[in-house]
């Protein structure tokens, strides 16, 4: 254990070590064909060609913690993907991650800083504090499941977003108890799931390690996990609408081919 723990940080300190602070512009995102999310509010937006808010809340993966900028944030690079594939819409893609926070800080700040914001879908990334704090499945459960409701009383596409694959995080025992409950809130409540689990084990199934999306401090993505992961999650809403006019249609399509052929 001792030993995979150390390869762990022994790659990842060579990754830091090769790349420059543009490093990851230079290398592509592996393929990934990550489930379309239903957006029957985004949809709805969409049609009646009105501005496409997106709030992005979560923690400092959110707030891009370890990238090199704001603008290398998966938030940014989320508007980057859908503004380029969408360019007949305004889209607005909000950062409200605050590093350090997990579901009670979370559920606080829902007024303010997501639905006082008028969004029509939330992407909310949340349980990585959990994990490593080893916060108890079930009240994490329970402020989950109300934040998620109270969002759709509001009239608002949500997607929850689980862990990412991080030595940090694979340390936890409570890990995957946390993913779980997220697939189980999901499920119950009719929310989305962006798995970033799931989508790292295709990356790394498909020869790229998790180190090469992990920053030195065994936690947050690197700038190159941030690009990909912000592209991936633009791709999945954009395989969950549709472009209405054989014309949309026809774009949108070539446009999401576009997409995966720069990953």
């Amino acid at each position: 254990m001792v030993r995979s723990g150390l390869s762990w940080f022994v790659a990842l300190g060579l990754l830091a070590l090769a790349s420059g602070p543009h490093a990851a512009w230079a290398q592509s995102c592996p393929a990934d064909m990550a489930p379309p999310l239903a957006l029957r509010h985004t949809q709805a937006a969409l049609d009646t060609n009105r501005e496409i808010v997106i709030v992005t809340i979560g923690s400092s993966s959110t707030a891009g913690w370890h990238s090199t900028d704001i603008a290398h944030s998966y938030p940014s690079m989320l508007q980057a993907a859908l503004s380029d594939q969408l360019p007949q819409s305004h889209i607005a893609v909000l950062n409200r991650g605050v590093g350090g926070e997990d579901a009670a800080e979370m559920v606080q700040r829902l007024e303010r800083d997501v639905i006082d914001a008028h969004p029509v879908l939330v992407i909310w990334q949340v349980g990585a504090n959990a994990a490593v704090r080893r916060a108890n499945p079930d009240d994490f459960q329970r402020l989950v499941t109300a934040g998620v409701q109270r969002l759709q009383r509001s009239r608002i596409d949500v997607v929850l977003m689980d862990n990412q694959r991080a030595p940090a995080i694979l340390a936890s025992a409570d890990h995957a108890r946390i993913d779980k409950v997220l697939q189980t809130v999901a499920a119950q409540t009719g929310a989305g799931l962006f798995s970033r689990g799931a989508l790292m084990d295709r990356w790394q199934a498909s020869g790229h390690p998790y180190a090469e999306f992990v920053s030195s401090d065994g936690l947050h993505h690197n700038d190159l996990g941030y690009r990909c992961l912000g592209r991936a999650v633009a791709k999945s809403v954009l395989d969950g609408i549709t472009v209405r006019s054989f014309t949309g249609s026809f774009l949108r399509l070539v446009r999401s081919a576009s997409l995966i052929g720069r990953q």
